[in-house]
């Protein structure tokens, strides 16, 4: 099959490379990037080239200086889709197109100057693109000009102009601008300090699938803050936190499963969040899941795998966890018998 563009020499290496702006990932990032969602695709007015034949369509009106077709091809050099990936070529194209003011080639580009892929890595030239193509009113730019200036990368630190930056995204429905506005209210970074503010913007990017605003809104219903307490809602917004894999949501779900708040008690269902969370490093969940083999509630009892659990929570520093596991040795059960072992946990504790 005929690769164009595919000599080895000039294809930059993509271990690492996320293409956020397309939302195709290859690879895992070099940055963890949650504050950019972009509901555009590749190419939304026009079908994707399928051919190499569309490929030099699109390279000739390039060359004659059109901006979308210049984004165009720079974007299949970094996506490596007709042409082999090359972040070299993608970063001419898109700094061409970018020139002439197109807002996704502008992106796109701050994309490449904060990663470094194609030019070298550069947080204050990563901002200004990032600013150029956010006063077009993009989205994921606005996201990202908020991050930056959230965290003082490339740019000052300033709260009150992430705010701003992270509102504008919020309101054209960008989920992670969503959860860090809300977050900011939550804290009053930036804004005035305002839980119910804060659980309604959760509640927006919840809806859309936002983790980290499934597990914030969970709290907030929890504990009646910013909304009436609910243990219901608040179950219900775990569940879909810990479903996409969320430790502390798992965690929360099994304590609402063992105490019956917000859904049935359910010693069996308890555990298996504690196993999910428990299985992912989660201290928390390693002790509740070592209580619950130690007593048999939804599990076989077992003192040894109570032990086990134990001793990963225990390693921890959890101090409930070390006076646990300090019992089983002195009572002997699930580990050998040892009163010199037993006082040694109970001193950690």
């Amino acid at each position: 099959m005929e690769i164009e563009g595919s000599n080895p020499s000039r294809v930059a290496n993509d271990s690492g490379s996320v293409l956020r702006d397309e939302g195709l990932s290859v690879g895992p990032p070099r940055v963890r990037d949650p504050f950019v969602t972009v509901a555009d695709g590749v190419f939304p007015s026009l079908p994707d080239p399928a051919s190499l034949e569309d490929v030099r369509w699109i390279r000739a009106a390039a060359k004659i200086g059109d901006a979308e077709a210049q984004y165009r091809l720079g974007t299949l050099y970094r996506l490596g889709r007709l042409v082999g990936r090359n972040y070299g070529e993608a970063a001419k194209w898109l700094r061409k197109a970018a020139k002439l003011g197109n807002a996704r080639a502008q992106r796109a580009l701050g994309d490449l100057c904060r990663d470094g892929l194609g030019v070298p890595e550069d947080w204050t030239e990563a901002a200004s693109w990032y600013r150029k193509a956010a006063e077009q009113g993009d989205a994921g730019a606005q996201a990202f000009v908020g991050l930056l200036c959230h965290h003082g990368q490339g740019v000052t630190q300033d709260y009150v102009e992430a705010a701003k930056w992270h509102r504008k995204a919020a309101d054209q429905g960008n989920t992670c601008a969503q959860y860090t506005l809300g977050d900011m209210h939550l804290r009053g970074q930036g804004v005035p300090q305002d839980l119910g503010e804060a659980a309604r913007w959760f509640r927006s990017a919840g809806r859309q699938g936002s983790v980290e605003a499934q597990r914030a809104l969970g709290d907030l219903c929890r504990d009646g803050r910013g909304v009436a307490q609910d243990h219901v809602e608040a179950a219900t917004w775990y569940r879909r936190a810990a479903e996409q894999g969320d430790a502390h949501s798992q965690v929360a779900l099994g304590l609402f499963y063992k105490l019956g708040l917000g859904v049935p008690c359910d010693y069996a269902e308890a555990a298996t969040w504690y196993q999910k969370a428990a299985e992912q490093g989660d201290a928390d969940a390693q002790v509740n899941l070592g209580l619950l083999y130690h007593h048999g509630l939804g599990v076989a009892q077992d003192f040894a795998e109570a032990a086990t659990w134990y001793w990963k929570a225990a390693d921890q520093g959890d101090a409930g966890a070390q006076r646990a596991l300090g019992t089983l040795y002195r009572d002997g059960k699930g580990v050998p018998q040892d009163y010199a072992e037993a006082a040694g946990w109970f001193r950690k504790a």
